[in-house]
């Protein structure tokens, strides 16, 4: 099984090389994100269907009417993602442009996120129930602008298609059974979408925390954040099973990086 597996993941890699070579949609910030990716789904395809999924959303918030309740809480939003959308060049020239909108849907649920293009949504139960500054809604608002930004959906839909093809090409050619066919498709889940998650999640807060403090926004609150998430979760799985970082790597991460991104913040606030 070991030797099959192996032979799956070699087709994928095959299969992806054919249709495109691998490259990077950011420069490197003075985090120094520098990592390779393999984008297979082109971007106007992306944009297209993160468009019709942020339209959806925005439609059923409406008829629910837990859309945009709260007026003083997006301009809150409005104002802090200003700040955030005029440092993105540091990273992609062209992001500046895009068509950047904010909304909000009041939920008790801790989430938010910005989809490909721009699109940002923030559940108000992540702002009232942890209580947030300004601070820490640019640390949760800079790492999801940061999946935007490195097109990190294009990227695991890329890495999906590939590993996708690979397991089929593998069960055509060696006579899978279909148990097989699924360990396979497990195997490819854990040992490659789940890791590559884990590292989306690094890279995010990394851009992100360098976003918050060229903004003028104090990087120290994406710990304080974090440390809030943390409390307010009722236990984590282990993070081999997680897509995302413990909140204590997380954490230790970000202080790492301090040295690096404090510079930026005062010279922002100077």
């Amino acid at each position: 099984m070991k030797k099959l597996l192996t032979t799956t993941v070699m087709a994928a890699s095959l299969s992806a090389l054919t249709l495109t070579g691998c490259s990077t949609t950011t420069s490197t910030g003075a985090v120094g994100v520098d990592r390779q990716q393999l984008l297979l789904v082109s971007s106007e395809q992306v944009l297209e269907l993160s468009a019709q999924s942020y339209n959806k959303s925005i439609q059923e918030a409406r008829k629910k009417g837990v859309l945009d309740t709260n007026k003083a809480q997006l301009n809150r939003l409005k104002g802090i993602a200003d700040r955030l959308v005029g440092q993105v060049g540091v990273y992609r020239p062209d992001a500046a442009k895009w068509n950047w909108e904010v909304h909000t849907i009041k939920s008790n649920e801790l989430n938010a996120f910005v989809m490909p293009g721009g699109k940002i949504m923030f559940y108000t139960g992540i702002i009232d129930r942890l209580t947030l500054t300004d601070d820490e809604i640019a640390a949760i608002m800079g790492h999801e602008m940061a999946h935007a930004l490195r097109e990190h959906s294009r990227e695991r839909l890329s890495r999906e298609y590939a590993t996708q093809t690979g397991i089929g090409v593998a069960a055509s050619v060696f006579g899978l059974s279909q148990n097989q066919a699924q360990l396979a498709n497990l195997a490819g889940d854990f040992g490659l979408s789940r890791p590559h998650s884990r590292t989306q999640e690094s890279e995010a807060d990394q851009i992100g925390l360098e976003l918050m403090a060229r903004a003028g926004y104090n990087p120290q609150a994406a710990i304080s954040l974090w440390q809030k998430m943390q409390r307010a979760s009722q236990g984590e799985p282990p993070q081999f099973l997680s897509t995302h970082p413990t909140s204590s790597n997380r954490i230790a991460q970000l202080q790492s990086l301090m040295p690096k991104v404090t510079p930026l913040y005062q010279k922002a606030r100077r």
